[in-house]
């Protein structure tokens, strides 16, 4: 089965449990999930999104006002945006 295919089969029941599933870490049945399975998830979760909730809905989604009603984005576009340094702890001793 490929990726399109399976994202057919995810119901919003199943959205629900892969959130909650990525967000504590645990399966539904307490099993703790490894990276790869935490890693799939998310790029489920996020193709599913896509297709089916509106941006305002979806995971990551950052509201940054809108031209019509006055509101700005808290970074103005002309700033320079900060970077961000990413450390994975897998790998390393302790």
């Amino acid at each position: 089965m490929d990726f399109e295919a399976m994202l057919q089969l995810i119901t919003p029941e199943v959205h629900s449990g892969l959130r909650r599933a990525i967000e504590i870490g645990k399966w539904a049945d307490g099993a703790a999930l490894t990276g790869e399975q935490r890693e799939l998830c998310m790029q489920a979760l996020i193709a599913w999104e896509v297709h089916n909730l509106p941006s305002e809905e979806r995971t990551g989604y950052i509201d940054c006002g809108s031209k019509t009603r006055g509101e700005v984005c808290a970074t103005p576009a002309d700033e320079e945006p900060e970077l961000i340094r990413i450390v994975r702890a897998s790998g390393l001793a302790g």
